[in-house]
């Protein structure tokens, strides 16, 4: 769920004349609260992981800079490929903010530098640049979800 359909449906309750509405959907919870001494609209989002995997016990001193991500071919039938993987454990993101547009799409052309995308760790956005010219084959991640270190994002054919 997006900002504008939170929005929408803060207007949608002020309008119904409901004191209260909850909303659960998989990984949001909403609730929304009008009618109070005040007369103001109180917002309440809480997200919640899903499957996020155990956090390690020792983790490495945190860099100043955004990483590069790390560059390895892969076996089988997509051995043409250079494959893009996550230099962090984060939550994955394909544009800056939601009223941006994505940083790279599948049949655009990359060089070495460009950012493919953003992962976020500990409140912190970490652009991530490709190590490699080429083009984009494929997405690897939905947008908006939990990485692994060393996942792989994207396909990258060289040629």
């Amino acid at each position: 769920m997006d900002l504008k359909e939170i929005q929408n449906l803060i207007k949608f309750v002020a309008k119904s004349g409901a004191s209260e509405v909850k909303l659960e959907m998989d990984d949001v919870k909403i609730t929304i609260r009008t009618g109070n001494e005040n007369d103001k609209q109180q917002v309440q989002q809480v997200t919640v992981p899903v499957q996020m995997p155990p956090a390690p016990i020792v983790q490495p001193p945190a860099a100043p800079a955004a990483p590069a991500a790390p560059v390895a071919e892969t076996p089988a039938e997509d051995s043409k490929y250079i494959t893009v993987k996550s230099p962090i454990i984060g939550t994955f993101y394909r544009r800056p903010s939601p009223d941006k547009p994505i940083f790279a799409e599948v049949g655009q052309s990359i060089a070495e530098g460009d950012v493919l995308c953003i992962i976020e760790a500990m409140k912190l956005f970490n652009e991530i640049e490709s190590e490699v010219s080429g083009k984009i084959v494929k997405v690897l991640v939905d947008d908006a979800s939990p990485v692994e270190f060393d996942q792989p994002l994207f396909l990258v054919d060289p040629s």
